[in-house]
């Protein structure tokens, strides 16, 4: 065999190695975990964390490490033959909730939670790093690791990742997402869609306030907001086929001081959530449409924002092929499952507009423990028995895609 690592069933012969690494690096991926658990950061605020991921891999050796943004961190390492440059990611970014979980590592950081499992997302990508540069001596090309920022927040950090250069001279690019929706010690693979875009809007139904008690006298600005929301239940259920995957969700809805007083206003959020470029193409029309024809009917008046958020997370069909392979290599195809696509966004698209890239999703719900929490929740956690599988998980994909792209 060659002293590289390669195709033709070389990664299967080597993934008992590739599991003892992982297995070893398990306790302090779970260490780096519960730290970064307890100490959240919100999207673009990520400095301590950027600064505890630059200080753990400098500690490592062996990469060459850079700062595109304060927030983030690149780390490069560069195998002892040339080849291809394959790039692999994770999240750093909490959200603003206040965690309810009675848990010894829960967060310090008041009204901040790691609630999406970026706090793992991190530590695995730190443990890929240490199990790969322990194997450099068989890498051929180059793998290079981007700690992200600001996943959560539009326009996110990817976006800025990949206008800073970051993705220069990648051929393939991957990441992965613990994902409470599929059981511990499984992995979902899908070549295609698999998440949506996550465009936002904002209306704002503009009235004459008055009292109460003399509505005659008044254009409710809440009677009207609340047809609008009625009405736009059609654009999915009447507009749109029903082979094809739309949301149009109202989200908030925000009017009135009083309750002797018709206010003046409303206000009313919502997101749209997509895969086909047509459907994101139309929907901020009808919204609009429906919004223009309520409010005339009632004599009312409207302001409308819409906002396009993340592209849709589209897997290329190669790079997923590969990727199934190198995880059945390493696992046994009886792990590898067929991922179930979600409305859900993700801010990983931006790389895969640049360059070929595939997301997967790594099981860590476990309802045996109480892990069925969703992503977003006050109590959201992830079965730690997941992190040694997305460390060798993403070791795995990352070398069956130095086997299997072509250099450029």
């Amino acid at each position: 065999m060659s002293a590289y690592w390669g195709g033709g069933g070389a990664l299967a012969i080597l993934a008992e190695e590739l599991s003892a690494l992982a297995a070893a690096a398990g306790g302090d991926v779970v260490t780096w975990r519960r730290y970064l658990h307890a100490h959240p950061e919100l999207s673009f605020q990520e400095e301590n964390t950027a600064q505890f991921v630059y200080d753990t891999l400098l500690s490592f050796g062996g990469f060459e490490l850079s700062r595109p943004t304060k927030t983030s961190v690149v780390a490069r390492l560069i195998g002892e033959a040339p080849g291809p440059v394959v790039a692999v990611r994770a999240d750093m970014d909490a959200l603003p909730i206040q965690e309810e979980n009675d848990l010894p590592f829960a967060s310090t950081n008041p009204g901040v939670m790691h609630a999406c499992g970026h706090d793992g997302h991190t530590a695995m990508l730190l443990g890929v790093a240490r199990v790969l540069s322990k194997l450099r001596s068989r890498l051929r090309g180059e793998v290079r690791f981007l700690f992200q920022h600001a996943e959560e927040l539009f326009p996110g950090g990817a976006q800025e990742l990949v206008n800073l250069g970051v993705l220069d001279g990648v051929q393939a690019v991957i990441g992965a997402h613990l994902w409470i929706p599929l059981e511990v010690g499984k992995i979902g693979v899908k070549a295609g869609e698999l998440m949506a875009s996550p465009d936002r809007f904002r209306i704002v139904i503009r009235g004459r306030g008055g009292h109460a008690a003399q509505p005659h006298l008044t254009v409710d600005s809440i009677a009207v907001g609340a047809q609008v929301v009625t009405n736009l239940q059609h654009i999915v259920s009447r507009y749109v086929d029903p082979l094809d995957r739309l949301v149009v969700s109202v989200t908030r809805f925000m009017a009135g001081t009083a309750d002797n007083i018709i206010p003046e206003s409303a206000e009313l959020w919502g997101t749209v959530r997509c895969f086909n470029p047509e459907l994101r193409r139309q929907a901020p029309q009808w919204i609009e449409r429906i919004l223009k024809g309520v409010t005339e009917a009632h004599e009312a008046e409207y302001d409308f924002e819409y906002t396009h958020g993340y592209r849709p997370v589209i897997n290329d069909a190669t790079v997923t092929a590969w990727l199934r392979e190198g995880l059945e290599e390493a696992f046994g195809p009886e792990v590898i499952v067929e991922a179930v696509p979600t409305m859900g966004g993700e801010d990983f698209s931006a790389y895969q507009s640049r360059v070929a890239g595939s997301f997967f999703f790594i099981g860590a719900g476990n309802p045996d423990k109480g892990i069925v929490y969703p992503h977003h929740h006050p109590r959201f956690t992830v079965d730690e028995d997941a992190l040694p599988i997305g460390v060798k998980a993403l070791a795995a994909g990352v070398m069956k895609l130095l086997a299997e792209v072509k250099a450029s």
